[in-house]
């Protein structure tokens, strides 16, 4: 673990709304560190460290806890809704060479057909991961899929050692052409037709 991930925790003895906001207002963030069967641990963290670290999803985090080291995995962060302050952190405890099941984001690379729209329909699937090698995200590759092209949960190209929790039916990425765009070349291919139609009248009319 390098030392940006290494974090200092504050054993804590006090609870309640009120002591969690002195922590707050204090640059600090209330959390629980659980798992393993151990008894729930509650520690202060340095705000805006934290911050910074629960930016990515998953984030494995080294906690110093009086000078003893546990290696922990941030399993939930909760935001107040209006201000988006980090009011409280979930941690759980993790041992090297153990997998874990997180969820990871999917991100969309490459240019579909032009005139189309990707759909992303799963922003993110569950894996089975190393805990200390969880993917910051898993790719789906888009290049060139034409009107109508889908991608399911099962057809995604895992990192090494990852396995798919998610139901490999489940539509991760489908291609679609705009409504309007849809539209407007019905209305081109009408207009084409009756022009067509107007012309075989006219030398119908002719003859």
């Amino acid at each position: 673990m390098s030392e940006d991930t290494t974090v200092h925790a504050e054993l804590r003895e006090n609870f309640g709304k009120g002591f969690a906001r002195r922590l707050r207002a204090a640059g600090k963030i209330p959390a629980v560190l659980y798992g393993h069967g151990t008894d729930p641990v509650h520690v202060a963290l340095p705000g805006h460290q934290m911050l910074l670290l629960v930016r990515r999803a998953n984030a494995l985090i080294e906690l110093d806890i009086a000078g003893k080291s546990q290696l922990a995995l941030v399993k939930d962060v909760q935001k107040d809704p209006v201000n988006q302050i980090i009011e409280h952190i979930d941690l759980v405890v993790i041992k090297k060479g153990e997998k874990v099941q997180v969820d990871v984001p999917v991100v969309v690379v490459g240019e579909s057909f032009s005139g189309t729209i990707v759909n992303l329909d799963a922003t993110s699937v569950s894996l089975a991961v190393d805990a200390t090698h969880i993917p910051e995200h898993v790719e789906v590759d888009v290049e060139g899929l034409e009107e109508g092209a889908r991608i399911t949960a099962g057809e995604l190209t895992l990192p090494q050692g990852a396995t798919l929790v998610t139901d490999p039916e489940v539509l991760v990425v489908a291609v679609s052409v705009p409504a309007a765009a849809a539209a407007d070349e019905a209305a081109e291919d009408e207009a084409a037709t009756d022009a067509a139609d107007a012309d075989e009248d006219a030398a119908t009319e002719s003859e």
